[in-house]
């Protein structure tokens, strides 16, 4: 019933965009998730429908963000829909490198977008990318070894407990690391994790004046914390591991802990990937009782390039694969579970949503973050990972190769605050912030 039913809706988004199923193709640009590969899963139905065909190109995180970047900058034009997020979106917007999603259908109901996802994906008002799926980041944990440890996880741990917690759980013998974090260089990547770890430890990236803030104990105390706990509890290699590398080990029983993105509950919980499936617990992110916890907010979110010759067929591919239809096409094959999470109100006043074990604190997450005052003491900024202006990614790639080689050993946290206040202050000033 859902089958036809969604089958039904992406031909009645044909419709309403005036277009013909014809033999069209739509180049995608898409991020290496785990929801993302189940979407291609689907797109033949989607192609049944509309007669549009779609070619994909799958990437591993920083790549994409590499390749999209250089096409939308030059005008490439090498794709119809790209995978972007809150970072991009509304700068993107601002310098008419996209579409406005201003005319999606009556159907496709923009008004259900979770407040907070529709805001991070506009600028002025106007939706640039819809959401895929949204998130935050929180811990998740093996319960057998929580308790087998003595302990029991508090709904908002702070971190001198995670640390204690993993002390406990870490078991070399067996092969079982107390924790495992993103240590891997890229903004979006370790460098996203390490921002919102200093954001707890009352750190920031820039005062009220564009002054690098890296020279001040708050960072220093955060980098330190995190080293030492990654050295003595976390795995071999951490500094090259990002959200893939991180849910593999989860998924294989090598970590009491891991704390990333709320949209890993799915992968971790399901027992046809994960080993420990039915040990798996949640609570918020991490604090150090400043009033700030460890979490982010972000979309993955498809947009359509300026410029694109495939306009009418991107924007049919958008509101299928982003609605409520698809969510339930998903739930009605792989179980409510699966579908992708934190994008739609509607989802979470869904009776068989709502019951997931991770639904709610996924909410909480969400909701919990917030990019207008994402630090202890006031900042000139919005954004909570990320600092919403057009120079971030750049310098906070460079800051975060420094902080990736304090992982793998091979210079001091000193040493890396340093270069990182050099690298920011300098592009700062070479923007003209300063």
């Amino acid at each position: 019933m859902y089958l036809r039913n969604a089958l039904r809706a992406a031909t009645a988004l044909a419709l309403v965009a005036g277009s013909t199923a014809t033999a069209q193709t739509i180049t995608v640009a898409t991020v290496n998730n785990g929801d993302m590969i189940r979407m291609q899963g689907y797109t033949d139905e989607f192609t049944a429908a509309t007669g549009i065909e779609v070619e994909w190109v799958t990437l591993e995180e920083n790549v994409l963000r590499q390749r999209v970047t250089t096409d939308i900058t030059t005008n490439g034009g090498q794709f119809d829909i790209m995978t972007i997020g809150m970072y991009e979106t509304p700068i993107w917007g601002a310098n008419g490198w996209l579409v406005p999603l201003d005319d999606l259908s009556a159907e496709y109901d923009v008004d259900d977008i979770l407040p907070a996802m529709r805001a991070g994906l506009s600028h002025e008002g106007t939706l640039y990318a819809a959401p895929f799926y949204g998130e935050s980041s929180m811990v998740m944990y093996r319960t057998d070894l929580m308790e087998e440890a003595g302990l029991e996880m508090p709904d908002a741990p702070t971190w001198e407990f995670i640390r204690e917690a993993a002390a406990a759980m870490d078991d070399p013998e067996n092969d079982i690391n107390g924790i495992c974090l993103r240590g891997k260089a890229g903004w979006g990547e370790g460098g996203a994790f390490i921002t919102v770890t200093g954001n707890s430890f009352g750190a920031r990236w820039f005062d009220e004046d564009w002054n690098a803030q890296f020279d001040q104990p708050e960072w220093n105390e955060a980098l330190t914390f995190f080293v030492n706990l990654m050295n003595d509890y976390g795995p071999a290699g951490y500094a090259t591991n990002g959200f893939n590398e991180n849910l593999s080990l989860f998924q294989q029983g090598k970590c009491g802990m891991w704390i990333d993105a709320t949209v890993a509950a799915s992968f971790v919980t399901n027992p046809n990937d994960s080993d420990v499936a039915d040990s798996v617990g949640f609570a918020l992110a991490p604090n150090t009782g400043q009033g700030k916890n460890a979490n982010w907010l972000w979309a993955w979110a498809l947009a359509i390039p300026a410029g694109t010759q495939q306009e009418d067929a991107a924007r049919q591919f958008i509101e299928w694969a982003t609605s409520k239809e698809y969510i339930e096409l998903v739930a009605e094959n792989e179980g409510w579970a699966n579908v992708p999470p934190g994008a739609r109100t509607s989802l979470y006043e869904n009776a068989n949503y709502i019951e997931v074990p991770f639904a709610q604190k996924t909410l909480d997450s969400i909701n919990a973050a917030d990019p207008q005052n994402p630090t202890v003491d006031p900042v000139p900024y919005v954004g909570i990972q990320f600092v919403a202006i057009p120079e971030f990614a750049g310098i906070a790639t460079e800051v975060s190769q420094e902080f990736s080689a304090v992982y793998a050993g091979q210079q001091t946290v000193e040493e890396a605050l340093e270069k990182a206040q050099a690298i920011t202050n300098d592009a700062m000033e070479a923007a003209g912030y300063r």
